[in-house]
């Protein structure tokens, strides 16, 4: 399972700008739910997302998406394509849907940019997941590398408009 949901934070992290800390993945045995297909009760694989939809994200984005997905799934889980005797042990990935309802939420302490805005948003709150990774939080630390070395802040260099005004005067922390 952890192979998986690294494979689907990357794709969906890399897909868009969205960085890894804000992609979260949840497994559930499909074996204790209630599933059915066309009327039968049959215990299938599903991948259900929610996500943010907006001008930047196409339809052809979301079909590579999940192709992306069903392709890592495959690779993966083994023997996905093979049926077994057993019928409540399928390996098959049934369906991978992707919900376009995500209108707002809060996560990690902030709320979520509309999607599009993500470089933005990162800008916005630089200082905050700064402050954030140098008081210890280790996940912030991580986004603070990976949107550097990604360059998700568009070639911006992290710093507000107003620390990087105080470096050219020499005042603030910059003196």
């Amino acid at each position: 399972m952890d192979e998986l949901a690294d494979a689907i934070t990357t794709i969906h992290s890399t897909k868009f700008s969205t960085p890894r800390l804000f992609v979260n993945v949840r497994f559930s045995d499909a074996t204790t739910h209630n599933s059915y297909i066309a009327g039968k009760k049959r215990p299938a694989n599903h991948i259900v997302a929610n996500v943010r939809v907006g001008p930047s994200r196409t339809q052809a984005d979301w079909n590579s998406l999940c192709a992306d997905i069903v392709s890592a799934w495959n690779r993966i889980v083994p023997m996905p394509k093979v049926r077994r005797s057993d019928p409540d042990v399928d390996h098959e990935l049934r369906s991978c849907i992707l919900l376009g309802g995500m209108i707002g939420g809060y996560e990690a302490g902030f709320m979520i940019p509309k999607a599009g805005d993500d470089g933005q948003w990162l800008r916005d709150h630089w200082e905050e997941f700064e402050m954030k990774a140098q008081g210890g939080d280790g996940e912030f630390r991580e986004m603070i590398d990976e949107v550097k070395e990604r360059g998700l802040l568009g070639g911006a260099d992290g710093k507000s408009s107003k620390q990087k005004l105080e470096e050219m005067l020499g005042w603030g922390d910059s003196a």
